[in-house]
């Protein structure tokens, strides 16, 4: 109770001084999403409760015992030569938690350095990283807490800045009836130090979401719910904005007015929807729907599949892959690929079960060996 209390306590206090969206904070490649499967979901799943580590890149109360030695690798091949990638090792310590630790990088590929006048000078890359250590521990067989510590390093040309981040968060689990619901609180923090020298601090990409999840009863389907940016309710961009703000015939009001965008348009812009196709312990299919990305991005005479996500998943024996396609534009999709296994599966020794009858016939046999001995 006390963490949902602060939970409480940090979203009132946040939401107003910092309510950033795209293009006004730094750092923006945390909301990235990276893993396949909440790529193939649409980009965002918090509240999917299973033996995942991925998603406890974005929600650490969904780590777990299950997930002990857990090792996973994702790819992003994102778009131009703008690629992304995660690394992650999962371990439990029974009565302290659960911890993760791991590395999510950008790498925005290579750059021409020239002078003035056009003479090539030689080249240069940019990349982000951030280093995350995550904690999540069960209150009890319902509920579970978990924290991220988020170390964040950015090097661009000659250009560096460093910052730190928190992620808070709470999940509740009903594994009788299947349904889970989460909330996360991101990218709390301050950048420290400035990409140029006496420039202002640049705020994070601070977000809060809910989740919700539902798998349906004897069917192989789950259904998946988050709603983004709570933190912040107008996320509508206006194309004509611009030129509504330059005309000196209206008036203040007047320009709102225009500028406004419905209350049902907005709402959707706050909504991402999933659906997995549970086929077995080891195939899924996948499928998502972003309505703010289509809103924002998709042609009004040719919007094609933009908004729209897919991946499946499979196990060849001790290997869990991923696949996760999602169309931002008509230029392309991009394209998740990740892979996970769990360590203590390769050294597990082969134990004989006896059966206990025979091992109740053993016992006897061993004590009358004894006695005759004596």
């Amino acid at each position: 109770m006390k963490f949902f209390i602060t939970l409480i306590f940090i979203i009132l206090t946040f939401c107003e001084s910092i309510a950033q969206v795209g293009g006004e904070s730094a750092f923006s490649f945390l909301n990235i999403p990276v893993s396949a499967r909440t790529g193939a979901l649409g980009g965002n799943a918090i509240a999917i409760k299973d033996d995942d580590p991925n998603f406890a890149l974005d929600n650490p109360s969904l780590l777990s015992a299950e997930m002990s030695s857990a090792l996973s690798f994702t790819y992003l091949n994102y778009f131009a030569d703008v690629n992304l990638g995660h690394f992650s090792y999962t371990h439990d310590f029974k009565k302290y938690g659960t911890f993760s630790g791991g590395v999510k990088y950008i790498n925005y590929g290579d750059f021409l350095e020239t002078d003035e006048g056009g003479n090539e000078l030689g080249s240069f890359s940019a990349s982000d990283y951030a280093f995350i250590l995550g904690w999540g521990k069960s209150i009890d067989t319902s509920f579970s807490v978990g924290a991220n510590l988020k170390p964040i390093y950015a090097k661009l040309y000659q250009y560096s800045s460093f910052a730190m981040a928190m992620d808070l968060s709470a999940t509740y689990h009903n594994a009788k009836k299947q349904f889970t619901t989460a909330l996360l609180v991101k990218n709390i923090g301050r950048q420290f130090s400035a990409y140029f020298e006496g420039r202002e601090k640049e705020p994070l990409p601070f977000e809060v979401q809910l989740g919700i999840s539902k798998k349906l009863a004897h069917t192989p389907i789950r259904f998946n719910v988050d709603f983004i940016q709570l933190n912040n309710w107008n996320l509508a961009y206006n194309d004509s904005s611009s030129v509504t703000n330059r005309d000196n015939t209206l008036d203040e009001e007047a320009r709102k007015e225009l500028n406004k965008t419905g209350m049902v348009s907005e709402f959707f812009r706050h909504v991402v929807v999933g659906t997995e196709f549970v086929l077995s312990p080891s195939f899924m299919l996948r499928f998502g729907y972003n309505f703010q990305r289509r809103a924002e991005l998709a042609f009004d005479n040719k919007g094609g599949l933009i908004g729209f996500s897919w991946g499946l998943g499979f196990r060849i024996k001790k290997i869990h892959i991923s696949y996760g396609g999602a169309s931002y534009h008509l230029a392309g999709t991009s394209n998740h690929f990740t892979i996970t296994t769990t360590i203590s599966d390769y050294y597990k020794k082969n134990q004989v079960v006896i059966p206990e009858e025979k091992a109740s016939k053993k016992s006897r046999k061993s004590k009358k060996d004894k006695q005759s001995e004596e």
